[in-house]
């Protein structure tokens, strides 16, 4: 994705592939590993849903440290509910186009707000696969947002930065592998 580019409408494309895949959430799989493996489904839901909250909260003026990156306590069938709330507030959160060019501070420091947003493409998108990973998910990811989101990674998460960002050791994957699988591969996860 081209950082001058408007990164709402990749955005909200990764929002609604979430949506899907927190539809398919049973209370029983709750506890299913992914490949994040400090989270088990529900953490990863809680951080994904609470990343949501966090770029509503960039987009409304505020520091991303000032928020938890995770939504606390959600009953067992309220996921879809929950995530309904975080999308309609951060859709409002960035409706106006000036706020593209704003400074805004990300957990990455200050960006422009297009750059914030273009980081949480890359973070939606890479927890769709792992929510699909976690519940064996038979929902065909698109592969376009794995594209975008694996340019983002490349853009700004190089190889040899590991060790100071939550992602593990690239790992190799052929060179035609399917483009999620790329993604996990640059973000260090087992594809």
């Amino acid at each position: 994705m081209d950082m001058t580019q408007d990164p709402r409408p990749l955005y909200l494309l990764a929002l609604g592939q979430l949506e899907k895949l927190i539809a398919e959430v049973t209370p029983g799989a709750l506890g299913n590993a992914t490949p994040c493996t400090e989270y088990d489904l529900r953490a990863l839901l809680s951080h994904t849903v609470g990343g949501v909250h966090r770029l509503a909260y960039i987009g409304e003026g505020g520091r991303a440290q000032d928020v938890a990156a995770a939504c606390g306590e959600i009953e067992d069938d309220e996921w879809p509910a929950v995530f309904e709330r975080a999308r309609a507030r951060v859709t409002a959160a960035w409706a106006e186009d000036a706020k593209l060019d704003r400074p805004s501070v990300a957990p990455w420091g200050e960006v422009p707000g297009r750059g914030a947003l273009g980081g949480y493409v890359m973070e939606a998108v890479t927890h769709s696969w792992d929510i699909a990973r976690a519940l064996d998910s038979t929902l065909p990811l698109d592969d376009a947002l794995a594209v975008a989101a694996l340019g983002i990674a490349e853009a700004v998460l190089p190889a040899d930065i590991r060790g100071f960002v939550p992602f593990g050791e690239v790992r190799p994957v052929p060179a035609d592998a399917a483009p999620y699988a790329r993604l996990a591969g640059w973000l260090g996860r087992e594809a």
